[in-house]
């Protein structure tokens, strides 16, 4: 018995705030491969709870990241012709974000911290979309990927969270901050082209459902596995707590600046790109690029 042939249904295109022109360039860099680089154990200006909330981050990025990829490209095909070109480069750049995160994770563990109970709680998480329909698996990605382009651009605006840092593994953190701003409206575009047929009370209602469980999510994870990570170096009980909080919702806060662009998530006519920010992928390159040559330079007067 024959099958019926396929009809491949020309894409329609939709309508964003996406700048005309705009590319998304995936970066192959690799950092700390240099058995030099990341040997001390509290890398952000000696701060065991800065350091510990940032390792904690890093250790979601490999698995979180496959999970993004999946969740576009069940769409990719369907997609108009620009927003294809627009998801293979977001997945290319996703791959070689989580090859720097596993490198970074593994110093990690040679720096003797024990992630098994991290990684399992990650793999739980992940585990519970088994299963769920692809839309909504969709949702959840375009919505964590708001999260981490918020994270971004804080991170690049400004220089205090990053400040005294060690060299190698800020760079790290800046080049991924710069291209998850660069991407930071693939997913929404796609979740916009998937659900082109639905009101906008359904889009509403999902986006608000996936914030919350998100948000509440993200932070009860991100605290624990903060905190696992401090008690294995035996910093531990209420004042860590507390200091935690005030290190999230103080000085630096970047938990308090990721207040209000949440809250914009739901506003009528939102969009990631409804604020340019390309100045700071264009700031934050050319000072790498700067950074990446002074080492250069003194690595080849040291070689002479």
């Amino acid at each position: 018995m024959n099958m019926p042939t396929p009809v491949k249904v020309q894409p329609e295109t939709i309508s964003t705030p996406t700048p005309q022109g705009h590319e998304i360039t995936p970066r192959d860099r690799r950092f700390g491969r240099d058995a030099d680089h990341a040997r001390d154990k509290y890398w952000l200006n000696g701060d065991p709870i800065g350091t510990a909330f940032y390792d904690a981050l890093s250790l979601t990025f490999p698995r979180g990241e496959a999970y993004f990829i999946e969740s576009v490209k069940e769409f990719r095909d369907c997609a108009p012709p620009k927003l294809q070109r627009e998801i293979r480069a977001f997945v290319k750049q996703e791959v070689i974000h989580s090859r720097e995160h596993l490198a970074l994770n593994r110093r990690l563990e040679e720096r003797g911290f024990d992630i098994s109970r991290i990684e399992e709680r990650i793999t739980e998480s992940l585990n519970m979309t088994q299963g769920r329909p692809k839309i909504a698996n969709l949702a959840s990605t375009m919505t964590l990927e708001h999260y981490t382009a918020i994270l971004a651009k804080e991170l690049l605006a400004n220089p205090r969270h990053m400040a005294g840092a060690e060299q190698e593994t800020a760079d790290l953190w800046r080049w991924h901050a710069l291209e998850e701003i660069e991407h930071k409206g693939v997913a929404y575009d796609t979740w916009l082209y998937a659900t082109k047929d639905w009101t906008r009370w359904q889009r509403w209602k999902v986006k608000a459902l996936i914030l919350y469980a998100v948000t509440v999510n993200f932070w009860r994870n991100r605290f624990t596995d903060t905190l696992d990570l401090l008690a294995q170096d035996g910093i531990k009980g209420w004042r860590v707590k507390l200091k935690f909080l005030s290190f999230l919702l103080a000085r630096p806060g970047m938990g308090r600046k990721m207040i209000i662009p949440c809250v914009k998530f739901l506003l009528p006519g939102f969009h990631p790109w409804n604020e340019d920010d390309r100045h700071l992928i264009d700031l934050a390159d050319s000072e790498y690029e700067a950074a990446l040559l002074d080492r250069d330079a003194t690595d080849s007067l040291k070689a002479a």
